[in-house]
């Protein structure tokens, strides 16, 4: 199966939202005009995966922050990026059923952290429920506790891919 990443498109709102109805509860799941602002605002951190068709099969979407952990506002709201340097968060890291098990998160993960490479971030931060956090450790990821989160009203956890390289000055 061939798999091929890009930013995303209007025309891919419909996909893109079934993806993330199937991957979040309705509490966790970002609204259609929510997504539609990260399109608009933020497609240059917002990575979709597509089939042969051109057909959305997956996406990892965020905005970069300054800070290491996200805040619930990031969910409500969508600015632009700064174009160097701050963190790559993760708001939404999401597989249609169908392609599940095939690779395609760990992919946009790469393909994400490459780009952060490129762009000179600290790091790549995201919050995720308990039982996906051997799936971030196994690609980097360090637990670095609860997080202050409130969204959907369930318990997240703080993960974290250093970037920066850089030995630290004293």
């Amino acid at each position: 199966m061939n798999v091929f990443f890009r930013p995303p498109k209007e025309e891919d709102i419909d996909q893109i939202m079934q993806i993330e109805n199937a991957g979040f509860t309705a509490d966790e799941a970002a609204s259609r005009p929510a997504m539609m602002d990260r399109i608009h605002t933020i497609s240059d951190s917002f990575i979709v995966a597509v089939n042969e068709k051109d057909c959305p099969i997956g996406y990892v979407v965020g905005p970069i922050i300054s800070k290491r952990y996200l805040s619930d506002d990031l969910f409500e709201s969508t600015r632009p990026n700064q174009p160097f340097g701050g963190y790559q968060s993760i708001l939404s890291l999401a597989v249609a059923p169908g392609y599940r098990n095939c690779q395609i998160g760990s992919k946009l993960l790469s393909v994400l952290e490459q780009q952060c490479r490129l762009q000179n971030r600290k790091g790549i931060t995201l919050t995720c429920l308990e039982s996906l956090i051997p799936y971030y450790k196994k690609h980097g990821y360090q637990l670095e506790g609860l997080s202050e989160s409130q969204h959907a009203g369930v318990a997240w956890y703080n993960m974290v891919l250093e970037l920066d390289d850089t030995p630290n000055e004293f």
